[in-house]
């Protein structure tokens, strides 16, 4: 059997709460739906990003943080995300959903550098984009991190979707970390 990106990620990766259900997890896509939210946001998705979708097609992960070598709005030392966007075009939080990447270049202002990947607890305040901006077409986006109450200021995260993932941490790794406590009131 061929192993494939995230063949080993466990179940338990993802908070399984009506929530999430609600607004980011969508059914399982296929090629063609991978390949027509392609063309209508008009970038090639990073094989790492099909990989996991195909998993499961967004949601609410357990380990929510990165950590920065500089601050950011959110700590001292790392970001935080609440969701990843999938590609069902019926759930709020995906790529192409009503909450998706057109909302938040088109009516918050982000710059269209690329795609809005994953959402946070700042309700818009701070993104996590997929950044096409200066790459060559066969190479991967890297992912950032654009502070919207600081100018828009982006700071390079991952080099790539897979190194962003699998870079996530549980936000107990870091103190008296807020999330905690915001979690906890959604789920």
């Amino acid at each position: 059997m061929n192993k494939t990106l995230f063949d080993d990620l466990d179940i338990s990766y993802w908070h399984n709460s009506e929530y999430a259900q609600k607004y980011y997890v969508g059914t399982t896509p296929t090629n063609e739906q991978v390949e027509e939210v392609e063309n209508e946001l008009g970038y090639k998705l990073p094989q790492s990003y099909i990989a996991l979708i195909k998993q499961q097609n967004g949601g609410m992960p357990i380990n929510t943080c990165f950590p920065t070598s500089v601050p950011t709005c959110w700590a001292e030392n790392h970001i935080a995300i609440s969701g990843i966007m999938g590609i069902d075009k019926n759930k709020p939080y995906s790529l192409c959903g009503e909450m998706g990447n057109s909302f938040w270049i088109e009516e918050w202002g982000y710059p269209a550098i690329g795609i809005a990947i994953c959402t946070t607890p700042t309700a818009g305040h701070d993104m996590i984009f997929l950044n096409y901006h200066d790459i060559s077409r066969t190479d991967e986006p890297t992912v950032v991190h654009i502070d919207q109450e600081n100018s828009y200021k982006i700071i390079t995260l991952a080099a790539n979707f897979e190194d962003f993932i699998c870079g996530l941490v549980n936000s107990s790794k870091f103190k008296n970390c807020i999330y905690n406590r915001l979690l906890l009131n959604i789920l």
